[in-house]
């Protein structure tokens, strides 16, 4: 590395920073999901959707990192919806494995849909090239701290 390492300070204000759009973001978010959806689902949605397969409920909190209650609570709202399915782990009696539905698919694809629109204002600020030349700083921090909460 050529450069100097980040200083506690820098590494302070760039996630300061990342929380406070993470919240702008979210609430905005949340506020233009149609359908009654709510964060926690469509992220776990989304997850679904990105990954594919089925999940244990505790492997879905891990990575969703929340409690195994909230995922419970979640999944079995979106089940309720037809948004997902849970079936018994074959290899388990007792275990559950929860999938994406296409009605869940498609519902997620709306949400998507749906939001989007409403940042379109950030298109007026910030081209093409300021996006994906931040992609790559972002998806690097994001799979350090991934890696960092095992």
């Amino acid at each position: 590395m050529s450069e100097s390492p980040a200083t506690p300070d820098a590494i302070y204000e760039a996630l300061l920073q990342i929380a406070i759009i993470d919240q702008l973001a979210s609430t905005a978010f949340e506020r233009v999901l149609p359908d009654g959806l709510k964060l926690s689902q469509f992220g776990l949605l989304s997850h679904l959707s990105r990954m594919g397969g089925q999940w244990s409920p505790a492997r879905l909190a891990n990575a969703m990192q929340v409690t195994r209650g909230a995922i419970t609570n979640t999944i079995h709202r979106l089940e309720k919806r037809g948004l997902v399915a849970i079936e018994a782990d074959p290899s388990d009696g007792r275990g559950k494995l929860v999938s994406i539905t296409p009605a869940g698919t498609r519902m997620q694809k709306k949400a998507v849909e749906t939001a989007l629109p409403h940042f379109a204002f950030l298109s007026e600020r910030f081209s093409q090239a300021d996006m994906m030349t931040a992609l790559p700083f972002l998806n690097a921090l994001r799979e350090s701290l991934d890696r960092a909460r095992d």
